[in-house]
């Protein structure tokens, strides 16, 4: 049992940092601001979570646990705050995001 949960464990490590690489290639190819921001958040929370569970899952049932779980809470309630305030921010200080062809008539 304990080398299933290990490998379970494993695989959700890796996945979320493969969903971060991902995610930070999605971010270089995004044509601005907002999509861009759009991306980094919703991939940082995912690929955070995949690996903080990861971890709780490797660790066991202890207060170690509970620090990854609370953790986890505050990313989950940080990074779409965060990127809320920045796109706010951002069409505060002018910057527009990109419209297609239809929105734009």
């Amino acid at each position: 049992m304990s080398d299933l949960i290990n490998i379970i464990s494993g695989v959700l490590i890796i996945s979320g940092a493969l969903a971060i690489i991902v995610g930070l290639i999605g971010v270089f190819r995004m044509p601005d601001f907002f999509t861009r921001l759009h991306a980094a958040s919703i991939v940082d929370t995912m690929g955070t979570m995949l690996i903080l569970f990861g971890m709780m899952l490797y660790s066991g049932f202890n207060i170690v646990s509970v620090k990854l779980l609370l953790i986890l809470i505050f990313i989950l309630v940080t990074t779409p705050t965060a990127a809320h305030a920045l796109a706010k921010s951002a069409l505060h200080g002018g910057l527009k995001p990109m419209l297609d062809k239809d929105e734009k008539e």
